[in-house]
């Protein structure tokens, strides 16, 4: 069932609680993601409200719930780290990256407006697998200095890992403990209290009250103060030198973000059993992305857990995202302070927790199993996600996949030609065909090809060319074929020009218009005259055989040359 996401309100008991649900579980993460990112905690909430508004109000998925994701957390830092490192004040840097958020958020409304949404997620599973388990290997890793009470060193990943003896030298005992009774709570929460009170924000709270009553005479590590009210607008600023890098950040940020979303789109289609609009969400989500780029706030995706939670809740409309928007608004204007005393291991212990649901246990467990080319592009594409960069990886995860798909294609096609001089159990000949084979005496070749013919099967047209030595005339057999690529065409191309330079008859039988079209632009038939273009492969066999007779009715008279 196709469905809008026109506003109303025939289910407003519904939306309400879902949406005041979803900004209970979105409360505590938020903050979790704002911190984590560096650009503080009332990045993350403002995030949370414009995202999640303008994404409700435009999207194409109404019970969808946008907020800033890990993934999308995991990719601005580094993003923040990059542009803060070369600008000429952190101020600038963090302006610049906020940039990169609205830069993402045009892409997107591009991709929506070329109608690019649904070939966004056509990537092969091992490569969304390998990138979004390597984004919450990320998200885990960053976590480890405020886990240990520690500043996170310089350098991200690579620098954690440089640093780690270093940090558990220096590990400070209140902060990990209240890390590790955060990570408890999440993991044995009752999940029948899920519904009413989300972990995280149980975690939250007891974390907070703990470091204070327990921990009073600690240095503790918190929040500390949340500016309350309206965002100051941040302007586009960009570096003259930094243009191109924060241009391609931003194709992969709104890439990222469009992956993100529609994948969540698609878990809450198969919730709600309906099928949201992918352009029309990913121009939503680009929206989304602007105004909270000018906000200050985080860059953000359609979120899984928040979007089942709604839905669970009773939510079918996109007046719930509105709702948990303006709910969150009203703690960003007015309750904000609460949250600064909240310890910053706290927040990491949820944000490392949100780091190991990105991870997609379920393959990695039996990647091996399903297939070894499968689950060594995963964890390659993994590694490379860690180590290297996010682009990097998934372009040379498509790239490798797309190989290998089309080796699989080339040989399933190659196996479908067929050169045949008689009668051959392989190819479904009528007694008629048969018959004019046996006539010809192997003086006919029968090229029989099928499928679509696309650019890795050129060398397997190649290497039939050898059988044709032997023989006066080659029919081509094209009935089968309902595509023809340039290279599959070239090749076509050669063994036709290679049978006529040898003065070979060549004749075509059963050419599909498109195909024709394309090669006839080639120009084919200027070396195939048009009376050896026939409809049917019985047509072409007799009119080959007519040919093997001529030829050899001149030379028993002398007259071929």
């Amino acid at each position: 069932m196709q469905i809008t996401n026109k506003i109303h309100f025939r289910n407003l008991q519904g939306d309400l609680f879902g949406g005041l649900t979803a900004a209970i579980v979105s409360l505590p993460i938020a903050l979790a993601f704002g911190v984590a990112s560096g650009a503080g905690p009332v990045a993350g909430l403002y995030g949370a409200v414009c995202i999640g508004f303008f994404a409700a109000l435009f999207g194409g998925t109404p019970s969808l719930i946008s907020e800033p994701t890990g993934p999308m957390t995991v990719v601005f830092t580094g993003i923040l780290a990059k542009l803060t490192a070369t600008a000429d004040s952190p101020e600038q840097g963090l302006a610049m990256a906020f940039t990169v958020s609205m830069l993402a958020g045009i892409f997107q409304i591009i991709f929506g407006s070329f109608r690019l949404g649904k070939y966004i997620t056509m990537m092969p599973y091992s490569v969304i697998s390998g990138f979004m388990s390597g984004i919450g290997v990320i998200l885990v890793i960053l976590q480890i200095a405020p886990f240990l009470g520690q500043k996170a060193p310089k350098g991200g990943v690579v620098g954690t890992i440089q640093n780690l003896p270093n940090l558990l030298a220096n590990i400070s005992i209140p902060e990990t403990i209240l890390a590790a009774i955060t990570i408890a709570i999440i993991f044995l929460y009752p999940k029948k209290l899920k519904r009413f009170v989300p972990p995280q924000l149980v975690a939250l709270i007891l974390g907070t009250i703990i470091s204070l009553v327990v921990f009073q005479n600690a240095e503790i590590n918190r929040i500390g103060e949340i500016p309350m009210g309206l965002p100051t607008l941040v302007l586009p600023t960009f570096k003259p030198d930094q243009v191109t890098i924060m241009i391609v950040d931003g194709i992969m940020l709104g890439m990222l973000g469009c992956i993100d979303t529609l994948l969540t789109a698609v878990v809450a289609d198969s919730i709600t059993r309906t099928h949201h609009q992918s352009n029309k969400e990913l121009i939503g989500q680009g929206i989304a992305n602007i105004v909270s780029g000018l906000c200050g706030g985080l860059p953000g995706a359609g979120a899984t857990m928040g979007t089942v939670v709604n839905i669970q809740t009773g939510a079918k409309t996109a007046v719930s995202g509105l709702t948990r928007a303006l709910i969150l608004l009203v703690v960003l204007l007015w309750a904000a302070g609460l949250a600064e005393q909240v310890p910053m291991s706290v927040l990491a212990g949820i944000a490392l927790k949100v780091g190991l649901d990105i991870l997609d246990w379920s393959f990695l467990k039996r990647s091996h199993k399903v297939s070894l080319n499968g689950s060594l592009i995963m964890y390659g594409v993994l590694f490379l996600t860690v180590f290297v960069d996010l682009i990097v990886a998934v372009g040379v995860g498509v790239f490798i996949a797309n190989i290998l798909t089309i080796e699989k294609l080339s040989n399933l096609h190659s196996e479908s030609m067929k050169t045949v001089t008689d009668a051959d159990d392989e190819i479904n000949l009528t007694p008629e065909e048969n018959a004019l084979l046996d006539e010809a005496n192997n003086r006919v070749l029968l090229f029989y090809l099928s499928g679509p013919m696309i650019f890795g099967v050129s060398q397997a047209i190649s290497r039939e060319q050898t059988a044709m030595k032997e023989h006066d005339v080659l029919v081509l057999d094209l009935s089968d074929v309902p595509m023809l690529g340039v290279t599959a065409s070239l090749a076509i191309e050669n063994t036709v020009q290679e049978a006529v330079d040898n003065k070979r008859q060549v004749v075509i039988a059963g050419i599909k218009p498109k195909v024709e079209a394309r090669l006839a632009k080639l120009g084919l038939f200027e070396i195939v005259p048009p009376e050896n273009i026939v409809q049917t492969r019985k047509e072409a066999l007799q009119l080959g055989l007519n040919f093997v007779k001529d030829k050899a009715i001149n030379l028993d008279s002398g007259m071929y040359n």
